[in-house]
């Protein structure tokens, strides 16, 4: 996704196609997956190098992804806090400078968590801040959910470590993926502008035991955007495999060519969308 403070989204739904939307998971679930993945991280913080580069944020050292995580914790608990309607200038934001020891650094990220999980439990469904306009609070569960789960796994995929992602999580991250991409409602207007060409239709498919409709989906270009539904279909291309794999192939941390992956049809099409849906 994109990266700075003011820029992750997604949207907790599919398009006007969708005629089957996937049950979100519980409030509990995203709070667990927020605090359990910032402890993996600052985990990988407190045992390597600040300096050590991040091969999936290129432009980032394992200093600034901890920086934005945590900062980014600190700034939806503030504006769950204080139910603010508009985005908060991160420069008011407390606490928002990254420790320079790495134990430090450690606690700081998970002091972020737990503040962050505090805040929007608190707020529940009260009305603030969504990016595009307001929604209730608990939209940022999901999000926040999503958001540091990506980069956990950045964290680890730099420090050698092979990330572990349960199957109902990463369809579920799949699914705010695709929502984002296809909400009018957060869709920007260069966002996933011709990643299909029109007609074609692409189809994932989760093959984890346990998802059933809910780790299908099919994708094509709906007019001027990108329109999602779940369920079963013969695409232009298709690629299948475990939920936690797919969802790392569409965020752009594994490449489509991974051997638990299997991709039938047009590999042109996959390709023009990887390069036209930058997470």
């Amino acid at each position: 996704m994109p990266r700075g403070d003011q820029k992750v989204a997604a949207y907790a739904g599919c398009s006007r196609l969708s005629e089957v939307a996937m049950t979100e998971l519980s409030g509990t679930r995203y709070f667990a997956a927020i605090e359990q993945g910032t402890d993996l991280l600052a985990g990988i913080v407190a045992d390597n190098d600040p300096g050590l580069r991040i091969p999936t944020c290129p432009e980032w050292s394992l200093r600034q992804l901890g920086t934005h995580v945590g900062r980014l914790h600190r700034w939806i608990a503030e504006m769950a806090a204080t139910r603010s309607a508009e985005a908060i200038p991160a420069r008011q934001v407390p606490d928002g400078r990254y420790p320079d020891d790495r134990a430090d650094q450690a606690i700081w990220l998970r002091t972020g968590a737990r503040r962050v999980v505090e805040a929007v439990q608190a707020a529940g469904e009260s009305p603030m801040y969504a990016f595009a306009g307001t929604g209730p609070a608990s939209f940022w569960a999901r999000r926040m959910a999503h958001e540091t789960l990506v980069h956990r796994v950045d964290a680890q995929i730099a420090a050698g470590v092979e990330p572990e992602i349960d199957p109902v999580l990463a369809a579920d991250a799949i699914d705010e993926f695709l929502g984002l991409l296809s909400s009018p409602r957060y869709q920007h207007e260069d966002r996933a502008a011709g990643a299909l060409p029109a007609g074609a239709l692409m189809h994932l498919h989760a093959s984890d035991d346990g998802l059933d409709g809910a780790g299908e989906w099919l994708v094509r270009q709906d007019g001027e955007r990108i329109g999602v539904e779940h369920g079963h279909g013969h695409g232009d291309v298709a690629i299948s495999g475990p939920a936690a794999s797919l969802l790392l192939m569409l965020v752009r941390r594994r490449p489509a060519a991974g051997e638990d992956l299997t991709v039938h049809g047009n590999r042109g099409l996959l390709s023009d969308w990887l390069d036209r849906t930058p997470y």
